[in-house]
């Protein structure tokens, strides 16, 4: 991780003996991740030193060796330039005022100059001491490349890294490095975070350096260009070092110097030790301090939101978006002890219906009478990573490696190269997502139509609240873009201490009521009129919808059946199935499935029995939604009672059937209305798979052994989803069944059978490859943060069904701090990590997003930090969310918005500029500002105390100075109302999922900033809660007592 500001050299750690006297063949060769600092506790003395190595260029991993610039020189007889001692204020890095080296009578290391190129002399605004002779020697001679293999572990080889000068060490080839290089704006490196803070609103503190600029690179770490290779010409050894680049750089991507000085070769010298390939913040003592201090402004943060892997990606070529399949790393481990020692989650994440890019669209595939061309062993579909051979009338399995038979339909003669001469022509054999027509063999029955049925409470508690008008009314205004559009079914039931049934029939002007009030033995009257196409009754639909509310309005039942109810729905709907919208309002008070309420005893909270409260009560609700499963009816809840209604029962009915939980506290429809307006409309209109079935397979030795979602698993790997739609993700955790892995590459293919809206029966597939590597450090480096928290927020809620909220908080931070503990130990014997947490690139957020998961409402605190309804809902909520929602939950955007609205209208196009993310700090709020907190569900508007009274009047009117608890946002007619609206619509924009109400909160106005703001600005220590930096070295001193 070399430093990105090209003024200021990296220095080199402090010399062990000779670098590479004894360094066995595993010993690996690490990019530099930062300034050295001082550590505390570690008794480093400088070996005597040895004879001075003699250093060989090193030739390129092609054919030839390529001609490179010389190395920057490092030697300890040489004073380096003047730093200043004193340190920035708050800084946790100390300052050496001396050479932070021992002065041993050593000779200077003699270096031969690169191959081709004449003996180099320093320049002396770089060396002040007497030049050193270069003593040139004979070229190495070139390595021959053999043939390229069929698949390779890693991407190209990126340049070369230093080896041991002793080709005797090794035995057999000498293996390929690929240096990892950091991204121009990989941010938060210690080098980085010590020298440039680079947050918004902190001043830039850097200490005086005075070096005249050097004609060659200074960063270490940058190395030379690529070779031409398209891949290594070896296979990785076990053992040797092949990083990939951090997963936000693409790969192939050079460092901002070595783009500048293309040929710039890495810089060795004869007592340099190994350069380091993670990243690591100094925890050292502040000056005067026994402490150790961090300065909260290093961190990293994840202010860019989720960044997908790109390496996945590029790696494999034809992979499926990442969107569809994130695996928890891109190394597949190959046996079972190095899984054990990995520590975090070894899985998957799949979405399969996520929306694609942009400008991309998934191809839909109809082989006709062909049929689907599936593997006859695995019923692997065919994709890009099979292989043709017998002049292609046979192909291979990528998943079980059997060999099938081409269908003469199917056939196509291969090319010199052994692809098909037709590829272009055959989406599924190029692109990893593809969609298959299914054929009738497909169909248990006939495709169903689209049907929607919703069930609605009618008590008083629904009508006074405006529940049923907004709700009436979403319905009717979506009667048009409801899909399947003419086979659409829809179907009504209204009920409280009674159910009442509407009869719908086209022949009829109004609908006719009909009401049972029999719950022990419910009947349903008229069942083939009951639910009716839409577009044949839809004169008497909409009749009812204008009605509905009118009709109860002098409700004053205080009761709810929703039991006998949800009973009578589902005899309406299993013959066809369909998805089932419940709109609760009050807590099921009769017949089957009625409800006590059991959430008030606080002294349940922090006992064995607390988990109890977030089971269902009633086992009725899961015996349900098994039978609303089997029928392929998926239910959506929509919760609103501003009392308990037991959403841990209620929620149960979404989780087991594939839906999802809506929950409105308090809901009054004139603040809440327009959310439950829009998250309704998106619920209907948005493209929905009916009736279907998920299955993953992989490859031979490894399996997916659990799952963690909302669905019903009908067997042990097939996915019973009666409605799947783009907001649905579901994870699963990976075990390796074989003793050791003999495949180089492992493949996943998920396959969603499913009915599209318009009657099609269809076959979704993403298929993706994977490397399977023998170093715990690959694993590491090739992980997926954003992955890896999807599938331990669901392990961590569904521990909190068995145990303690505290027990499912420790058990997440107990597997961080195992796993960083395990990275620290794969470098403590090569480097000197003293007072210095370190960890991949690639896993710089997990500590930041651990501490968010800890403080989220389904995980955080006791009984008095969230009500039991609202945990229970976020806990359904977040089981079902695709990644990049789950991080915006986690970690939510701070944004500053008063300088955007006030600029002229000139320059209102720079909405990106201006939208840069804060840290989750109170400093980070300026009472003279207006800030936006977003977190994908709602936003916080906070007014500073000092902000302009204009901004305020322009925004809010004539209200400006009331108490904004009782204000409503709307638009005004000026340009800063119209300028702040048009935020808001571009931030719902990017995530339609959910609706983001505005609640405004003026500074200093206790309760509700602190509990709509203050307390969600989670690096802060809130409430007995841990802050970031504490957080951080927590979990620092628990990663140091074994390590």
């Amino acid at each position: 991780m070399g430093t990105e500001n090209p003024g200021h050299p990296n220095f080199p750690v402090r010399p062990t003996s000779t670098p590479f006297a004894s360094a066995s063949p595993t010993i690996t060769p690490f990019s530099s991740s930062g300034p050295m600092v001082r550590s505390e506790g570690t008794n480093f003395r400088p070996t005597p030193p040895g004879a001075p190595p003699t250093m060989t260029p090193f030739s390129s991993a092609g054919p030839a060796a390529a001609p490179s610039l010389p190395a920057r020189f490092s030697d300890p007889s040489v004073p380096p330039p003047s730093i200043s001692s004193v340190p920035p204020a708050g800084a946790p890095y100390q300052r050496f005022p001396t050479p932070p080296f021992p002065t041993t009578a050593q000779a200077p290391p003699t270096c031969a100059p690169p191959v081709g190129q004449p003996p180099f002399q320093a320049p002396a605004s770089q060396v002040s001491a007497p030049p050193v002779s270069f003593r040139p020697q004979s070229p190495v001679p070139p390595v021959p490349m053999g043939s390229l293999p069929q698949t390779v572990n890693f991407p190209p080889p990126s340049g070369n890294a230093p080896q041991p000068p002793s080709d005797s060490l090794f035995s057999g080839p000498r293996p390929s490095f690929q240096p990892t290089f950091p991204p121009p704006d990989s941010s938060y490196s210690a080098t980085k975070s010590t020298f440039q803070p680079s947050f918004p609103g902190y001043p830039s503190k850097q200490p005086a350096v005075s070096q005249a600029p050097s004609p060659f690179p200074v960063q270490q770490g940058s190395f030379m260009p690529p070779p031409l290779a398209s891949s290594s010409p070896f296979s990785s050894q076990q053992g040797s070092y092949v990083p990939a680049p951090p997963v936000a750089a693409p790969f192939g991507y050079q460092a901002r110097d070595q783009m500048q000085h293309p040929g710039s070769a890495p810089p060795i010298g004869g007592i340099q030790s190994l350069t380091e390939d993670f990243s690591s913040l100094s925890l050292a003592s502040m000056p005067g301090s026994i402490e150790p201090g961090l300065d909260y402004r290093t961190l990293p943060r994840p202010l860019d939101g989720d960044v997908e892997p790109s390496s996945f990606t590029e790696m494999y070529p034809m992979n499926c978006n990442p969107r569809y399949l994130r695996l928890t790393t891109s190394a597949i481990p190959n046996s079972q002890s190095l899984i054990s020692r990995w520590h975090l989650p070894l899985g998957a994440v799949v979405c399969p219906l996520a929306e694609p890019p942009e400008g991309e669209e998934v191809p839909v595939i109809n082989f006709g009478s062909t049929g689907i061309i599936r593997c006859r062993r695995c019923r692997t579909y065919v994709n890009p990573h099979v292989t043709f051979t017998d002049s292609g009338r046979k192909w291979c399995c990528n998943i079980c490696a059997l060999l099938n038979d081409v269908p003469s339909e199917y056939f196509a003669n291969l090319d010199a190269t052994g692809r098909r001469i037709d590829l272009d022509q055959r989406p599924e054999l190029i692109k990893g997502s593809v969609e298959f027509v299914a054929p009738t063999e497909y169909m248990v029955r006939p495709p169903m139509p689209p049907l929607y049925f919703f069930l609605i409470d009618v008590s008083i508690s629904a009508v006074r609240s405006g529940m049923i008008e907004v709700v009436a009314q979403t319905i009717r205004s979506c009667l048009d873009e409801l899909p399947g559009f003419p086979r659409t079914q829809i179907g009504f039931i209204t009920f409280d201490s009674t159910i009442q049934f509407y009869n719908m029939k086209s022949s009829l002007t109004q609908p006719q009521m009909m009401v049972v009030s029999d719950l022990d033995d419910v009947f349903v009257p008229l069942p083939d009129d009951l639910l009716v196409n839409l577009s044949e009754s839809r004169n008497v639909v909409e009749t009812f919808l204008d009605s509905l509310p009118s009709m109860f309005q002098g409700n004053m039942n205080v009761e709810s059946a929703f039991g006998p109810a949800l009973k009578a729905a589902f005899m309406v709907m299993s013959q066809l199935g369909g998805k089932l919208l419940i709109f609760q309002n009050s807590l099921p008070s009769l017949g089957v499935g009625r409800l006590k309420l059991r959430g008030d005893d606080l002294r349940v909270y922090g006992t064995d029995k607390e988990h109890i409260l977030r089971l269902p009560e009633d086992p009725f609700y899961k015996q349900m939604a098994a039978d609303l499963t089997k029928y392929q009816i998926g239910v959506n809840v929509y919760a609103f009672s501003e009392k308990y209604t037991d959403i841990a029962s209620l929620g149960t009915l979404a989780k087991y059937t594939g839906g999802q939980v809506y929950y409105y506290p308090s809901f009054q429809s004139g603040i809440h209305g327009e959310k439950l307006r829009h998250e309704l409309a998106r619920d209907l209109t948005r493209e929905t798979a009916w009736e279907a079935v998920m299955r993953v397979r992989c490859g031979k030795g490894i399996r997916f052994t659990s799952y963690h979602g909302n669905f019903m698993l009908r067997s042990t790997d097939l996915l019973a989803l009666p409605a799947v739609d783009c907001d649905k993700a579901y994870a699963m955790q990976l075990s390796v069944e074989e003793t050791l892995l003999t495949t180089q590459t492992i493949y996943f293919q998920v396959a969603l059978l499913y009915t599209a809206s318009c009657g099609e029966r269809r076959i979704r597939v993403h298929t993706a490859a994977a490397p399977v590597v023998t170093d715990l450090g690959q694993m590491y480096r090739q992980a997926d943060t954003g992955a890896i928290v999807s599938l331990f927020s669901r392990l961590a809620i569904e521990k909190t069904l068995t145990n303690k909220l505290e027990d499912a908080r420790n058990s997440l931070q107990l597997r961080i701090v195992k796993a960083l503990r395990e990275y620290r130990n794969l470098y403590s014997v090569q480097h000197r990590l003293g007072a210095r947490m370190i960890y991949p690139e690639s896993l710089k957020f997990l500590c930041l997003y651990g501490l968010a998961l800890s403080k989220s409402v389904p995980l955080k605190g006791g009984y008095a930090d969230a009500m039991l309804d609202e945990r229970c809902a976020a806990g359904f909520t977040v089981m079902a969310l695709p990644v990049k929602k789950l991080l915006k939950l986690l970690y939510p955007s701070l944004i500053r918005i008063d300088e955007y609205i006030l600029k002229p209208s000139a320059q209102a196009d720079d909405f990106k500029n201006i939208m840069k993310r804060l840290p989750l700090v109170a400093e980070s709020l300026d009472s003279r500002g207006l800030y936006i907190y977003d977190d994908g569900f709602r936003f916080v508007i906070w007014f500073g105390r000092m902000l302009s009274p204009d901004i305020a009047r322009n925004l809010l009117g004539a209200d400006f100075a009331a108490e904004l608890s009782k204000v409503t946002l709307s638009e005004h007619d000026n340009e800063m109302s119209r300028r702040l609206m048009s935020i808001l619509k571009k931030l719902r924009g990017s995530d339609p999922s959910y609706y983001q109400l505005p609640c405004l909160v003026r500074q200093g106005e206790q309760p509700r900033e602190g509990l709509l703001l203050l307390q969600n600005l989670l690096e802060d220590q809130i409430g007995g809660t841990s802050g970031y930096a504490d957080w951080i070295m927590q979990i620092f001193r628990q990663v140091q007592q074994n390590a």
